[in-house]
């Protein structure tokens, strides 16, 4: 059979416009709706709301691949890269620094160009010791004549089902000029459509030994970071990916032998996309929650000590807050915790939760009880 980067007519990619035209302009209302809530948060909320998505898809990119990273070292890692202070450090595995590396680079520097010393560059980062778990790969160039045939196969010895076949390597110069010439010259193709159309395009070329799917996943998100016209991250195709990946890699097989019709693909990946948003919402109403929560607590001072408090239980803490894990966490007397805790319970910062005595336990409010707070502190 003919893999479409054997058909005549590759790589002259073409979609029906009318099939995509209203997905199209739906996600990107959606998509400028949402990049204006977070425009309109503070630079430190914006931040963390940067560094969180940036978490999140450092660490499905690499689960796509069946690589699980601590995400505690993902964070630390990217903040460290970025200057953002979250309290202190913790060591990090090459592994994490690798595709920390080229995820930053892709979001940060996504306004130049895409060459080829930057994805060997790229690769490089992916496999610093040269080896890809206990195999020695070429890093750092094409993969050579010598690595054979590169095919995703499944199924027993004799049996087996051939589920994808890249093109040869002595064609890969050719096709990554190709690709390295259309993705950063200037072009009709509206920008999420050049996102998608990169993704595959780079799959199907497949130039390196391994590490190909998290190279074509930062290209998709430079494109979209230049789609977005910004840096910061606010959703995560990545993580989107990760949750369909069966139908993922469905999909890129069947075009794979398909034809250069790749309408099937693109509305496919603009479902994805529109799903990741969705989902972006969802994840982010934690930091909105948390702006809501400290725009009503910074009408009145806090002490350091409640400060402290109040980030911890919005950064996860488990459980409930009450008396004497306030003051352990605080460093201070259960006198003086229960001062500070009677204070945030007058300005509704804190709600007792019920039953009372030793059980006595604390929570923070909901984002509707906020609200109604917020609106009721207005009209007084």
């Amino acid at each position: 059979m003919n893999w479409i980067h054997q058909t005549a007519d590759w790589p002259a990619f073409t979609w029906k416009s009318e099939v995509l035209a209203q997905k199209l302009a739906d996600i990107r209302h959606r998509q400028g709706r949402l990049l204006g809530r977070m425009e309109s948060l503070g630079f430190d909320l914006r931040t963390e709301a940067s560094l969180n998505t940036l978490t999140v898809e450092v660490v499905q990119s690499s689960a796509i691949e069946g690589e699980r990273l601590n995400s505690d070292e993902v964070r630390s890692s990217i903040a460290r890269r970025l200057g953002i202070d979250i309290g202190g450090f913790i060591a990090v595995g090459r592994d994490v620094e690798g595709i920390v590396e080229i995820m930053i680079d892709a979001a940060s520097q996504y306004e130049q160009p895409l060459t080829k010393d930057r994805l060997f560059n790229w690769h490089a980062a992916l496999f610093p010791t040269g080896r890809s778990g206990m195999r020695t790969i070429t890093v750092g160039d094409w993969r050579p004549e010598s690595a054979g045939a590169m095919q995703v196969v499944s199924g027993p010895i004799g049996r087996e089902w051939v589920h994808f076949e890249a093109p040869e390597s002595t064609r890969l110069e050719t096709e990554m000029t190709d690709f390295l010439n259309w993705f950063d010259g200037t072009t009709a193709v509206d920008p999420l459509i050049k996102a998608a159309i990169a993704h595959f395009w780079f799959i199907t070329i497949h130039p390196f030994e391994d590490g190909n799917g998290r190279i074509a996943r930062a290209i998709a998100d430079m494109a979209l970071a230049r789609a977005d016209g910004m840096s910061d991250r606010f959703y995560s195709m990545s993580a989107q990916i990760e949750i369909e990946r069966k139908t993922y890699y469905k999909q890129l097989e069947h075009q794979q032998r398909n034809s250069v019709d790749i309408t099937g693909w693109l509305d496919w990946f603009l479902d994805c996309l529109g799903r990741a948003i969705s989902t972006a919402e969802t994840m982010l109403s934690a930091v909105l929650y948390k702006a809501e929560l400290w725009k009503i607590a910074n009408r009145h001072s806090v002490n350091d000590r409640q400060r402290l408090i109040l980030n911890r239980m919005l950064d996860g803490f488990r459980g409930h807050m009450n008396t004497s894990k306030y003051a352990k966490l605080a460093k201070c007397s259960t006198d003086t915790a229960l001062r500070d805790i009677r204070n945030l319970l007058a300005r509704d910062l804190l709600i007792q939760n019920p039953g009372g005595g030793r059980s006595t336990s604390y929570r923070l409010p909901g984002l509707e009880e906020l609200k109604a707070l917020g609106a009721e502190r207005k009209q007084s």
